[in-house]
């Protein structure tokens, strides 16, 4: 449960960090979205260059890693006009 939870406030900050970078607005619950899917992009292009060890702690390399996926999610979604719901 606290996995989740972590995930849920690494995205957040992530994807605050992305939208501001952007200069978009978002609701709280779609940066949260786009911070979670930044994570998760940054995370499967590190684990190709680097496996991730045994210890499973948190570094801060992941999380500007989860900032960069979240820009490029944004700059992708921006760069073809796609709307997000209303929510």
């Amino acid at each position: 449960m606290l996995h989740l939870i972590w995930y849920i406030f690494v995205g957040f900050l992530a994807g605050c960090v992305a939208k501001a970078l952007m200069h978009m607005h978002l609701s709280i619950t779609w940066t949260i979205v786009l911070g979670i899917v930044g994570s998760i992009i940054g995370g499967a292009v590190t684990h190709l260059f680097y496996p991730p060890s045994a210890g499973g702690k948190f570094h801060l390399g992941g999380l500007i890693v989860s900032i960069i996926g979240a820009i490029l999610v944004l700059y992708i979604w921006h760069k073809f006009r796609l709307q997000l719901p209303r929510g």
